[in-house]
């Protein structure tokens, strides 16, 4: 074989035609010939025993051709990717096959190449980072729902209340006619959280054990179609009205909740915990706009391959992800109401930052030339075993110490660019905003 033109075109692809000599397209023949021979009958011969010139004297010359040349594709795709030292990405397209008189086979491929990106100004990019202020109101809201969930039940027999929970049955009717999914039995239900249809729990205060009453409600716009809209009555039958009693906010219930002894010390950990939850986000909004900053930086074409490539990663991630929930992808298009094809368009523009930023890293690596030490390689390595549950020298044989060099490279490289990123700084507040920042401090 021998590689006729090489020639680049845009978007990082390239037209590659590579030769195979007349016997390498002969012997490719004699295979094609040979797979499918089992399969040919002719008048006169057992099935499979034609020999391969008279099936040809029957067929023509160039029966055999286009099983030949698919036979060569690979070959000739590998010889020419290393001949000329390429670094190709997703799947080639044969664009033309031609047969020459000599009998030696043309193949013109268009191949995707590995992009060359390049990127300045990596270091020092600013970006807005929120800042993290938690209030005695927010710590008292994140206590009040551990203490509804360590509240205790207990029935009572007076009329329901907001707050309470009653336990109820129902069925649902539109025109006097019992309609699909309006029933339930033994349901406890919390009056004024707006769980049911709006309405429905409204009409349930001032009930008690034993009532039985018609709840008018209309469906709102926004539900099932065959409901949305419409006038229904359920018919509730009320069996028991139960309050929540709240457990008192000392030093027993923080003993109850936590492994403190008083509240003030309870009260101190979950403002800790949400000052660390918050900063938490504040840092990945601050590090997701210093990525796509950093994405805007990089110069150079992606070749669509490359994008389709990762749309198909991206679409085989979610589809495990959902038949996990027992769905199938196909289905859960319907369930939105698009299609597979929408889907696939949906993605590209996360895709291709995607792309964009993991060549970023490549180059960013590349360019500061970090050293990397064996001790390093040795830790990740630990670090993959512990994640993985396996044993080192098992990750070291499924893993070559080449693609953990590259890995380590690509995060000191993250490290370097959000370690140098600066936060930008706020305008200057007016006097109403202080006033009103320092109102809400002092509620701290």
């Amino acid at each position: 074989m021998n590689v006729k033109e090489f020639e680049k075109k845009e978007k990082n692809t390239a037209e590659l035609t590579v030769v195979a000599s007349p016997e390498e397209f002969e012997a490719a023949i004699n295979k094609a010939f040979n797979k499918n021979k089992s399969k040919i009958s002719l008048p006169g011969f057992r099935k499979g025993k034609a020999n391969r010139k008279i099936v040809e004297a029957m067929y023509g010359e160039s029966v055999f051709y286009d099983d030949a040349a698919e036979e060569l594709y690979p070959t000739a795709l590998q010889f020419g990717v290393e001949q000329e030292k390429l670094s190709t990405v997703g799947r080639p397209a044969v664009l033309s096959v031609n047969v020459e008189d000599d009998k030696s086979l043309t193949i013109k491929f268009l191949v995707s190449l590995y992009p060359e990106i390049t990127i300045e100004g990596y270091k020092g990019i600013s970006a807005p980072k929120p800042s993290v202020r938690v209030l005695k109101k927010d710590v008292e809201r994140e206590i009040a729902k551990t203490r509804e969930q360590n509240a205790r039940i207990q029935t009572v027999e007076r009329e329901a209340k907001n707050g309470d929970i009653v336990k109820i049955d129902f069925e649902g009717f539109m025109d006097g006619t019992a309609f699909e999914g309006g029933k339930g039995e033994g349901y406890d239900l919390e009056l004024g959280t707006g769980t049911f249809i709006p309405g429905f729990e409204e009409q349930l205060v001032g009930t008690k054990a034993g009532d039985k009453v018609d709840v008018n409600v209309t469906f709102p716009e926004a539900y099932a179609p065959e409901l949305a809209g419409k006038d229904a009555t359920f018919k509730v039958t009320v069996h028991e009205v139960k309050e929540k009693i709240l457990p008192e906010l000392d030093d027993e219930f923080a003993k109850d909740v936590s492994e403190f002894d008083t509240y003030d010390e309870y009260f101190a950990s979950v403002k800790d915990s949400i000052t660390e939850s918050r900063k938490a986000d504040a840092e990945k909004s601050f590090q997701d706009v210093i990525l796509q900053r950093l994405v805007d930086k990089v110069e150079g074409d992606i070749p669509d391959a490359m994008i389709e490539d990762q749309v198909e990663n991206m679409l085989a991630n979610f589809r495990y992800s959902l038949a996990a929930q027992g769905i199938e992808l196909e289905q859960y298009c319907k369930m939105l109401g698009t299609s597979l094809d929408e889907m696939k368009n949906e993605l590209r523009p996360t895709a291709e930052k995607e792309i964009k930023a993991d060549l970023a890293f490549e180059a960013i690596a590349k360019k500061e030339n970090f050293e990397i030490t064996n001790e390093q390689i040795e830790e990740e390595y630990k670090k993959m075993a512990e994640q993985y549950g396996m044993d080192v020298e098992s990750v070291k044989k499924a893993i070559s110490p080449d693609v953990v060099k590259t890995n380590l490279n690509i995060d000191a490289a993250k490290a370097l660019v959000y370690s140098e990123a600066v936060a930008e700084k706020k305008e200057k507040k007016t006097e109403s905003e202080e006033g009103q920042q320092e109102e809400e401090a002092s509620e701290e």
